[in-house]
């Protein structure tokens, strides 16, 4: 991790984070626990969400909190788990309410690669696990990553639709301009707080809204 390997107008967004105390310590911490012990994602997926997603092509940001810690799931992308492996109960409930919102039929696959090269950046706020450990690298530096993504993106662009999906979301994206952006809260799409997430209809919103200005709606088969 010492040269960041990500898509360049992100790098670019970001370089004054890699010069800060914090980025050193974090990336020794990732770097020896990669080394020494399992992590999730693979070394390889870590940036994904910013490699799929330049910050130029962002449309939509769906904040979670950090990756998938069981074996094959996580793969660098909030909420979605690679294909072939079985869909996680929050990841179940999305689908249940785009097609209840949508009416239309989701796809099977867990991947969401398909969403993000649609411009929806899905996005954790720790961007790595030990296995069988949630939450294990919180609070290492992570969080001051992507806040800083959030802040480049709430000072440089305009029209995205950011979902805050539970108070932990909520609270990362706290700072967002309300005026020229679209932020859609609910509680999170977990079985313990789905009655608090149904019902909202986020994503014709977001379509609703990319339509108003100008964008190209998202797929959200």
């Amino acid at each position: 991790m010492a040269e960041v390997r990500l898509d360049p107008s992100w790098k670019k967004e970001l370089e004054d984070q890699f010069d800060l105390p914090y980025w050193k310590t974090l990336t020794e911490k990732v770097r020896k626990d990669y080394q020494s012990t399992t992590v999730f994602p693979p070394a390889a997926s870590i940036f994904k969400a910013l490699d799929l997603c330049p910050f130029d092509k962002v449309k939509v940001v769906i904040v979670g909190q950090d990756p998938y810690h069981g074996e094959r799931q996580a793969n660098g992308l909030s909420f979605s788990v690679n294909d072939g492996v079985l869909l996680p109960p929050s990841l179940k409930n999305i689908y249940k309410e785009i097609e209840s919102d949508l009416d239309i039929q989701t796809l099977t696959s867990g991947d969401l690669t398909r969403w993000a090269s649609q411009g929806v950046l899905m996005l954790n706020s720790v961007l790595t696990v030990l296995a069988h450990k949630p939450a294990s690298h919180a609070n290492i530096g992570w969080e001051q990553f992507t806040d800083a993504m959030i802040h480049a993106l709430n000072t440089d662009r305009q029209h995205v639709v950011y979902m805050l999906w539970g108070k932990y979301a909520q609270a990362k994206g706290a700072v967002i301009d309300r005026e020229n952006n679209l932020v859609l809260e609910s509680g999170h799409p977990s079985p313990y707080s789905a009655n608090l997430f149904f019902g909202h209809h986020h994503f014709s919103q977001c379509n609703t809204y990319l339509k108003k200005h100008g964008m190209t709606e998202i797929d959200w088969r």
